[in-house]
């Protein structure tokens, strides 16, 4: 829980010299999955009511769909964009709850097999 505490406070030391972009590089990718989904919601709301942009670079697609306005996903290296999702979900709220909107799924897997990944 205290890498919860760090990542917040991290994001609070950044948004006080005013930026007018936050690049997040993988904000939560060092946290186990119960603080991910709570810091997830937090950094929402923080975002939400600094009316900041966030660019966030994660591998998590769940993570991505419901943080998300817009997902770019990317070709492997040399990176070129591949398709641009925006993300529009009926009952948006926070996070942990738009993981459970109807569409959440459909973008879940619609992504997933656009990153090409072969099991």
């Amino acid at each position: 829980m205290c890498l919860y505490y760090i990542q917040t406070v991290a994001l609070i030391r950044t948004l006080a010299i005013k930026p007018d972009i936050l690049l997040l590089d993988e904000p939560m990718s060092a946290l186990d999955y119960q603080s991910r989904l709570a810091i997830s919601d937090d950094i929402y709301k923080i975002i939400k009511n600094e009316g900041k942009t966030a660019i966030m670079v994660t591998h998590d697609i769940a993570e991505a769909i419901s943080m998300s306005d817009k997902i770019v996903v990317l070709t492997k290296r040399p990176a070129k964009v591949k398709k641009i999702y925006d993300i529009k979900l009926s009952d948006k709220s926070t996070p942990i709850n738009n993981r459970k909107c109807k569409e959440f799924s459909k973008y879940y897997d619609t992504i997933w097999r656009d990153l090409d990944v072969h099991i």
